[in-house]
């Protein structure tokens, strides 16, 4: 959705269009989880940072001056949100335990092992790929939790959940990703 036919929801919204809030938190809600992904927060801190954000923008519908860039506002709502959390001194996790699936009885015991051996080839892969992830610094790790949203997020959008300059978001992304591939070659890689 384009920065105007937000602007278009935005307005109808403040003006009380349930609707339109409603198409507004969908269209803009992955933008603002990956500004509070990209922090590191666990479930509960950044499931507040979000509700935070949202609340904040319902607080101040009649500020914001230019209705098109209230994507730009929420990300730095957001990130402001998320940082609150972290100064306060609440615990950073950096990531979730991974889940496994039960097996199905119907399947007969090659297949078992079979897909076991691949669930455990594939889950290396995901472990040094996160090791490596790992090892890169803070500001890669953000940058590419935010360009990794779902949908995409524009450069316009990462540099304003992120604090950059537009300019800059390709350059890094680049290097980051290149960092990223050395330390997986380093590890084996997948």
């Amino acid at each position: 959705m384009d920065h105007e036919s937000i602007g278009r929801l935005f307005q109808a919204a403040a003006k009380g269009d349930a609707a339109a809030w409603r198409s507004l938190v969908e269209a803009l809600s992955p933008l603002v989880w990956s500004v509070v992904r990209a922090h590191g927060l666990s479930d509960a801190d950044g499931h507040e940072a979000y509700q935070t954000t949202w609340f904040r923008l319902a607080q101040h519908l009649d500020r914001i001056r230019e209705p098109e860039r209230v994507s730009t506002w929420l990300a730095t709502t957001a990130r402001n949100e998320c940082r609150k959390i972290i100064r306060s001194g609440r615990k950073l996790v950096v990531g979730e335990a991974d889940t496994f699936d039960r097996i199905p009885d119907e399947r007969t015991p090659e297949t078992v092992v079979i897909e076991s051996e691949e669930a455990a080839a594939e889950a290396e892969r995901h472990r040094r790929l996160w090791a490596a992830f790992q090892q890169l610094g803070d500001k890669c790790q953000r940058l590419l939790r935010v360009l990794m949203g779902s949908p995409p997020h524009s450069y316009q959008e990462a540099a304003a959940a992120l604090g950059l300059q537009i300019g800059s978001i390709g350059p890094m992304r680049q290097r980051c990703l290149r960092r990223l591939r050395v330390l997986m070659s380093e590890g084996g890689g997948p």
